[in-house]
């Protein structure tokens, strides 16, 4: 078993030692009513978000009976990774090998311990809750009535860039001012070949090229 995030860039974040245990808590959302001498019924009020926890800790030296890999990341900068990653507004995706787990989270709570004995080592408690995209209630056009919609569905994914073509532009000319590199043009040109055609020396102004991420 194996503990990943990744987030919407690709970035894929492995931690080096498994925890010994996870901890998924799933609550039935109940409503309290208090009706006048019959007493307080519970009624369903939906399903709550799931909550995903475990502890672990980042090593500052590489043991073999426990680490998941010899790279590891500095135990500090591991920590604020994952500070970074519960203070972000995007969700990131939790995968746990082995397991059916492979889902959207928010991280909602990061707890750091430091030890006396263990320098450089950097224990955590970390508490992740699974993502759920908000539906919406929206008036029909006759304005009676009403019709749930999902509101855009979550994208971790950056937009990709375009850019328009102007007189006197080529692929190379493109991947130099926008990539940094001349030698790159033939991304573009992969990307965007239904668009340009099968000479990626006739560019047409005003052509709208997706550029590489």
């Amino acid at each position: 078993m194996e503990i990943h995030f990744v987030d919407g860039n690709g970035a894929d974040f492995h931690l080096p030692v498994n925890p010994e245990e996870i901890r998924i808590t799933r609550d039935k959302a109940l409503e309290t009513i208090l009706i006048l001498s019959l007493g307080e019924f519970d009624l369903p009020a939906g399903e709550r978000v799931k909550e995903i926890a475990f502890s672990s800790f980042f090593p500052a030296v590489y043991d073999s009976g426990y680490c998941n890999y010899s790279n590891l990341p500095d135990p500090q900068e591991a920590m604020n990774r994952l500070t970074r990653m519960m203070n972000d507004k995007k969700p990131v995706r939790l995968i746990i090998t082995d397991t059916a787990i492979n889902v959207l989270v928010m991280l909602s709570a990061h707890h750091s311990t430091f030890r006396g004995g263990e320098p450089g080592d950097v224990y955590f408690d970390v508490t992740a809750r699974t993502w759920r995209d908000m539906k919406v209630h929206t008036l029909n056009s006759a304005g009676s009535g009403t019709s749930s919609t999902d509101s855009s569905r979550t994208d971790t994914k950056p937009k990709a860039k375009t850019y328009t073509v102007k007189s006197g532009d080529s692929l190379s000319k493109i991947a130099k001012l926008e990539l940094g590199s001349s030698a790159k043009w033939q991304q573009i040109y992969s990307l965007n070949k239904g668009t340009i055609g099968s000479d990626p020396n006739k560019l047409k102004p005003g052509q709208k090229l997706v550029l590489p991420s």
